[in-house]
C-alpha cells in the first residue's frame, strides 16, 4: 500500500483527534487506512457506524439484508419514518454519506452465512458483531479465528449490555465465554424480551471506541474482560475470561 496523508480537508474535520497526543497525525492516518466490517445495521450497527464514520475510518463495510420496520425506529437511529420497507444498509450508506463522504461505504445486502462468510471477511482488518442472535455471533467468531481478524463484541438485553474484544493478539473468543451454542441460546434475544432504545447507543459507542484503540494502538483493549452495564441501576463491572486454547484452533466453520 502507497503512503496514507492527510488532506487540509481530512486535517481540518479531525482537527479534535489530532490535536489529541494518544492519536495525532499519526492515528489519524492510521484510522484512514484501517478497514473495518460491520455486521448488522440495527440497533447496535447504527451508533458503530455513526461513530467509526464520523471518525474518519478509510473503509466501512456494511453486511444487512433487513428492511427497516417502523419497531426499528425506537432505537435504530440512522431510519426514519420515510425509510419503512427499505434496505437498511443502502439507507444506512446513505445517511453515513451524509455525515461524512471521505470513507469508502462497501454495501454487501446479505446474510452472513456459512458459505460467504470467509470470502467477506478477507478483506478487513477489524470485524464488529452487531448482531442480534447467537447463531450470528458464533458464526462470526468462528470465521474471525480461521481468518485471524479481531472481534469487537457487543450484545444487549432489556436494559443490560456487554461489551468485549475476541480473537485479539491470541486472546480468548467467544466460545472461551461460552463453549457450546446450546449454553448461550438459553440467553432470549433482545427481539423477544424488549430493549430501551438508549442502550444499543450506549453499548454500540463502546464498541466503535474498542475499534478505534485497536486501530490506533492506544489504550487498554476489552480483551480477555466483558464488560457488562445495567443502566436501569447505574451499575457496571467487568468478569475476565480464560482462554481456552482449544477454542482457538478451528480450521474450518462448522457452524
Amino acid at each position: 500500500m502507497g503512503i496514507i496523508n492527510l488532506s487540509n480537508k481530512e486535517k481540518r474535520r479531525y482537527q479534535r483527534h489530532i490535536m489529541l497526543p494518544e492519536i495525532g497525525e499519526a492515528g489519524q492516518k492510521k484510522l484512514k487506512q484501517a478497514k473495518v466490517l460491520v455486521i448488522g445495521a440495527g440497533g447496535l450497527g447504527c451508533p458503530v457506524l455513526q461513530y467509526l464514520a464520523a471518525a474518519g475510518v478509510g473503509t466501512i463495510g456494511i453486511v444487512d439484508n433487513d428492511l427497516v420496520q417502523e419497531s426499528n425506529l425506537q432505537r435504530q437511529i440512522l431510519y426514519g419514518r420515510n425509510d419503512l420497507g427499505k434496505l437498511k444498509a443502502i439507507i444506512a450508506k446513505q445517511r453515513l454519506m451524509e455525515l461524512n463522504g471521505l470513507p469508502e461505504y462497501k454495501v454487501l445486502n446479505t446474510y452472513l452465512s456459512k458459505e460467504n462468510a470467509l470470502n467477506i471477511l478477507r478483506d478487513y482488518d477489524i470485524v464488529v458483531d452487531a448482531t442480534d442472535n447467537f447463531s450470528s455471533r458464533y458464526l462470526i467468531n468462528d470465521a474471525c479465528i480461521i481468518m485471524g481478524k479481531p472481534l469487537v463484541f457487543g450484545a444487549i438485553y432489556k436494559f443490560e449490555g456487554q461489551v468485549s474484544v475476541f480473537n485479539y493478539k491470541g486472546g480468548p473468543s467467544l466460545r472461551c465465554l461460552y463453549p457450546k451454542s446450546s449454553e448461550a441460546g438459553k440467553i432470549p434475544d433482545a427481539s423477544d424480551v424488549g430493549v430501551i432504545g438508549v442502550l444499543p447507543g450506549i453499548i454500540g459507542s463502546m464498541q466503535a471506541n474498542e475499534v478505534i484503540k485497536i486501530i490506533i494502538e492506544k489504550g487498554e483493549i476489552f480483551s480477555g474482560k466483558l464488560w457488562v452495564c445495567d443502566i436501569l441501576d447505574n451499575r457496571s463491572y467487568t468478569l475476565e475470561i480464560k482462554t481456552e486454547p482449544e477454542n482457538l484452533k478451528l480450521k474450518k466453520l462448522n457452524c
